[in-house]
């Protein structure tokens, strides 16, 4: 058990790595950021549906949770919608850096999910990374509409990845993430033929940008959130959340060296980010010992 635990977190860095790279995919793809998200949920529901078939799993699911998968589905397109759009009106690092504050909400929120008591320590750790985050905020006001943006991402982004955790103790995680996708670019569709947003030049896209989509949909969509669903069964969401935390350092390390000059932070942002880092070590030493998690 213990050892399937640990393959689990080792399995949750790597995708917290791809996680890194969504962002600078991005940063790079240039079409608007509902646009985008869009096209990564509706092609990441394809490429789900053929592994699904692939491995002859069953597509069916009951009412109830159907119902919640579609609930779910509209929160993590709003919740990549947001995303995408606080890289475009600021940057990679400053988007990363604020959902270094997923901790500290699944902290508050988690208890009151899961019916289990707050623990002083998640919450100190929450506290901790908020005061790094501040940090950030004051040498980067310029950015602060790209921070807003940010937060109002992780917040989604924390009630979906609560709602999944007690939807993966009774269903298939590609399942579970096939609906979702399906149901968030379902809301997207209806909200672009109201906004008559369909046309040919929406389609008409760069070989470039169809490179990365697809990249984004396939391998940093269909296979990294599934994978997230999964390791779920074994580690817990606020785990999960904390972990998500080292998304900005590698998103931030991966878009220095990747984006350049746009992404060369201040002094003051790289002690901020050093900050949540040595919190996310901090507490999975103590998980390790008190064997929380």
């Amino acid at each position: 058990m213990q050892n399937d635990k640990f393959k689990s977190y080792l399995n949750l860095h790597f995708i917290v790595f791809i996680w890194g790279f969504t962002a600078i995919l991005g940063a790079l793809i240039t079409i608007t950021a509902d646009a985008l998200v869009w096209y990564r949920m509706l092609f990441a529901s394809v490429f789900l549906s053929l592994f699904i078939v692939f491995k002859k799993k069953s597509f069916r699911i009951p009412m109830k949770s159907f119902l919640k998968l579609i609930f779910v589905g509209l929160l993590i397109a709003l919740h990549w919608i947001f995303f995408f759009k606080a890289i475009h009106v600021s940057n990679v690092s400053i988007t990363l850096s604020v959902f270094s504050l997923g901790a500290f909400f699944a902290s508050i929120l988690e208890p009151i999910f899961y019916g289990r008591k707050v623990l002083w320590y998640e919450v100190f750790f929450g506290l901790i990374i908020i005061a790094g985050l501040a940090l950030i905020m004051k040498v980067e006001v310029n950015y602060l509409s790209g921070m807003l943006y940010a937060l109002v991402a992780i917040i989604l982004g924390v009630l979906f990845t609560l709602m999944n955790g007690k939807l993966i103790e009774n269903h298939d995680p590609s399942v579970i993430s096939f609906y979702e996708f399906l149901a968030g670019a379902f809301f997207i569709t209806v909200y672009f033929l109201f906004q008559q947003k369909f046309s040919l030049d929406f389609f008409v896209l760069t070989v470039n940008n169809w490179i990365l989509i697809l990249i984004l949909a396939s391998i940093c969509t269909a296979y990294a959130f599934t994978a997230s669903v999964k390791v779920m069964q074994k580690l817990t969401p606020y785990t999960v959340m904390l972990t998500t935390n080292l998304e900005p350092v590698y998103g931030i390390v991966l878009a220095y060296f990747i984006l350049g000059g746009k992404e060369k932070m201040s002094f003051e942002f790289y002690i901020g980010a050093l900050i949540i880092v040595i919190t996310v070590i901090l507490n999975g030493v103590i998980k390790h010992y008190k064997k929380v998690d």
